[in-house]
């Protein structure tokens, strides 16, 4: 291997200012989870030899997380690989093998399912009564019809009038509501119950885009969201297996755990702070004084770079942004952080020793009757239990045994987590009972569930585009510090991915892994001459 400096000391070049031209840029990854392995995945293998990932946990995964139960792996987190034509995420399940394990009936439905395709979803009331199949379907049909109507407002451009307050939800619950109680076909006892399903309907939709309600995701940029082509599918094994592929090439010493990082010192933050900065650590060689990135570990240790990487998730700047940065970010960027949105949407796993639903159920849906004029769906603390839209039915049995999978979301999301176990257990058992009109049956023999939104390190789920947001603030999220307009009259000292800079893809983990790369190719573009003399 042939090294080589860089030669000249025009103040255009990035290698020449606070970088020294005989040694590899210093690259700091702040995440273990996807967005910061691929990132670190992709400088390593492009050449790249001074790599750092910190992260604050005791694991790698970040929002993906496997959990093992007896013979089957449960996902508390990231689960589904959504669409298969160019998704990265999809390519390295199938380049190694994760989508082999599938069953004759996942096979006749073409994809490897947590959800059975077959069977029928059962709506059931608070009174204890199923919905007639063909009302469901009726209704599903409106709502879908409605649903679709959302989409054309980013993708035709259509105006959004100001009774919608540029909110999905405000739209499609008046939309629906007005087209069911015209419905001359319809009993005034049909209308009510299609009336009621709005509110079940639109809390699934709350929880699909982690947000506390519809009622706060843009109308005018909902359509922005795009679908990879192709089938859906889960990992059999566990979604972690991804996350293991990723960290595979890179080293155990590049990857710090239980390692969380205080604050981000950039663009030299003002000489003095520097040079307390470099006091401190009085190990620091004389070439790192003066370097224009130090990470401030909680440890209490400085690490100098040239350039940083920040994968945290929308929820932890929201929380963390005026003291992880030193200076503080720039106004803009503020304000997207601010106007974006990301809530919680979590998940209770309930194990029964034998299934009480029929075989040919395939989830359970809760409709309130008395929310049928509902304008909300915020409730108070002691009713958390009512944003709780389904329980979906684990499939295939013989690699889940007899489990449900709940679904909670928004405020109430964050209530439930405080509650202990014994509580979660039984308060779903009541609503089943309740719903099904079976009092028979029995609490579940073991619980298990997320609790991303009280989590320090994650506070929340994933990204939605919030009433008042645009993709533009996606872009402004992702824009690296300091700002300029060519990267030749400043570096990038300060780096942003993560699912939510992923204008189209946000929410998703191929959103999370293509904007690690995307980062990863820019750092590449800029020093290709030092890794093609290097080579």
């Amino acid at each position: 291997m042939q090294s080589c400096e860089i030669s000249g000391d025009s103040t255009d070049d990035p290698l020449s200012s606070g970088l020294r031209r005989k040694r590899q840029p210093r690259i700091v990854v702040i995440g273990a989870g996807l967005a910061g392995l691929s990132a670190a995945k992709a400088l390593l293998e492009s050449g790249f030899t001074d790599v750092t990932i910190l992260e604050a946990t005791d694991r790698i995964g970040g929002r993906v997380q496997s959990v093992k139960l007896g013979h089957a792996t449960f996902e508390l987190g990231a689960t589904w690989i959504h669409g298969s034509h160019g998704n990265p995420v999809y390519h390295l399940a199938e380049d190694n093998g994760l989508l082999e394990e599938t069953t004759d009936g996942e096979r006749s439905v073409g994809r490897i399912s947590l959800y059975s395709k077959n069977g029928v979803a059962y709506h059931l009331t608070n009174n204890g009564q199923r919905i007639p199949k063909d009302v469901v379907e009726e209704f599903s049909d409106l709502y879908n019809e409605v649903y679709n109507l959302t989409q054309e407002f980013f993708q035709r451009g259509k105006p959004v009038n100001a009774e919608s307050q540029n909110s999905v939800g405000v739209f499609t619950r008046d939309v629906v509501r007005k087209r069911v109680k015209a419905d001359p076909d319809d009993t005034e006892a049909v209308k009510r119950l299609k009336l009621a399903m709005i509110q079940q309907y639109l809390k699934v939709e709350s929880c699909e885009s982690s947000s506390h309600s519809m009622d706060e995701v843009s109308l005018s940029e909902f359509g922005e969201w795009t679908e990879i082509p192709g089938a859906h599918h889960i990992i059999p094994c566990g979604f972690i297996k991804i996350v293991e592929i990723l960290a595979r090439s890179i080293p155990e010493s590049v990857i710090q755990l239980r390692k969380p990082v205080k604050c981000i010192h950039w663009n030299q933050s003002v000489s003095k702070e520097i040079e307390r900065v470099a006091d401190h650590n009085s190990d620091l060689p004389e070439e790192d004084k003066g370097s224009d990135v130090f990470v401030e570990c909680e440890d209490c240790e400085f690490i100098p770079a040239d350039h940083v990487i920040v994968t945290v998730s929308l929820g932890v700047l929201k929380k963390r942004h005026e003291s992880l940065f030193h200076p503080r970010l720039p106004e803009e960027k503020v304000m997207a952080i601010e106007k974006l949105g990301i809530n919680t949407t979590d998940k209770i796993f309930l194990e029964f020793e034998e299934p009480f639903w029929s075989s040919e159920c395939n989830s359970i849906q809760f409709v309130w009757e008395d929310e049928a004029e509902s304008e909300s769906l915020t409730y108070p603390e002691e009713l958390w239990y009512k944003k709780i839209c389904s329980f979906d039915v684990l499939y295939p049995p013989e690699r889940y045994g007899h489990v449900l999978s709940g679904w909670i979301c928004g405020e109430e999301a964050l209530i439930m987590e405080k509650c202990d176990d014994e509580t979660v257990a039984e308060t779903c058992t009541e609503m089943l009972r309740k719903f099904t009109g079976n009092p028979n049956i029995p609490k579940p023999r073991r619980i298990l569930r997320s609790s991303w939104g009280s989590n320090p390190n994650f506070r929340g789920s994933y990204s939605y585009t919030q009433v008042g947001s645009s993709g533009a603030d996606v872009e402004k999220l992702a824009k690296p510090l300091p700002y300029a307009e060519s990267s030749k009259t400043a570096p990038m000292q300060v780096m942003f991915s993560g699912e939510a800079t992923h204008r189209k893809y946000y929410s998703t983990t191929h959103g999370a892994v293509l904007s690690g790369q995307r980062e990863a190719a820019h750092l590449i573009e800029m020093y290709q001459d030092l890794l093609q003399c290097r080579s």
